[in-house]
């Protein structure tokens, strides 16, 4: 049994670009730490301690995560740090030769 490899996106701030090359690196089993707090209120415009580029640039990580949960490429959980801390993880799931990542499926197009 091989161990498992964790990541994290933290403590810099990245993209969902960086997000997609965990993954195409990525074995099955592999962790990644793409946030740490309370993701819906970090999203949240109401949440003032948090900048407007970092709220957006944290929003398109966490909507890149769902994305790649949705085409079953990884599985999304959340562990209890502390009261009002989660840990959002990232875990790679297995991919079989007949379905190849491509990331150009999993790119959002542009909003002009």
């Amino acid at each position: 049994m091989s161990a498992t490899r964790t990541a994290s996106l933290l403590p810099h701030r990245h993209t969902e670009i960086d997000l997609l090359a965990w993954l195409g690196q990525a074995k099955a089993g592999d962790v990644l730490e793409y946030h740490q707090g309370f993701l819906a209120l970090d999203r949240s415009t109401r949440k003032d301690s948090v900048k407007e580029r970092e709220r957006a640039a944290l929003g398109r990580v966490a909507d890149q995560a769902m994305r790649l949960a949705e085409h079953g490429l990884v599985h999304l959980l959340q562990r209890r740090v502390r009261d009002e801390r989660f840990s959002y993880l990232a875990i790679a799931r297995p991919r079989t030769v007949s379905s190849p990542l491509s990331i150009s499926t999993l790119i959002p197009e542009e909003k002009v």
